[in-house]
């Protein structure tokens, strides 16, 4: 049996996903973006923060994770607008001195929060590009996946990088 998409109707037309007969409950997503640094980015790297002429690069880019999360409704078409009741952004520095960053996004609420998650880790990233690069432009934004769902009509898990 084919999938119907959800956002297009019977008559092929763009439309937002009616939410109204649902009931609420806990979700979670979990979204991760991996991001490879050259060699003048990693000499930058010190005691596991980057600090450029722009400020500290990782807190930076975790503040501007969580705003994305919070107004992905702004960008994304159809996206409900919710009320995160939990962002966190976490940046881990590898071996090889490439980042991994991942947004944990939690609610209660008629809808998922996998978009949420998954603006809140792309975001986080291309602030680090933004302030990392006048050191390089050899940058490399790689990956951004959904790790983990919960909630909701179906659970989801991807294994992490």
């Amino acid at each position: 049996m084919e999938k119907q998409l959800t956002h297009i109707d019977k008559n092929n037309n763009p439309r937002m996903v009616d939410v109204s007969h649902k009931n609420s409950s806990q979700r979670m997503a979990i979204a991760q973006t991996t991001v490879r640094l050259p060699a003048e980015v990693k000499a930058a790297l010190i005691d596991g923060e980057i600090k450029s002429k722009k400020g500290p690069v990782f807190q930076t880019a975790v503040i501007a994770g969580v705003m994305a999360a919070k107004k992905t409704h702004e960008l994304i078409p159809f996206c409900h607008p919710i009320n995160i009741e939990n962002c966190k952004i976490n940046i881990e520095v590898s071996d090889s001195g490439d980042l991994s960053i991942t947004c944990e996004c939690k609610i209660t609420a008629k809808t998922g929060v996998e978009m949420e998650a998954l603006t809140g880790a792309s975001v986080a990233a291309l602030t680090v590009y933004d302030m990392c690069k006048a050191m390089s432009h050899e940058i490399v934004i790689e990956e951004t996946k959904l790790i983990h769902k919960s909630g909701g009509k179906s659970d989801f898990s991807n294994k992490p990088t």
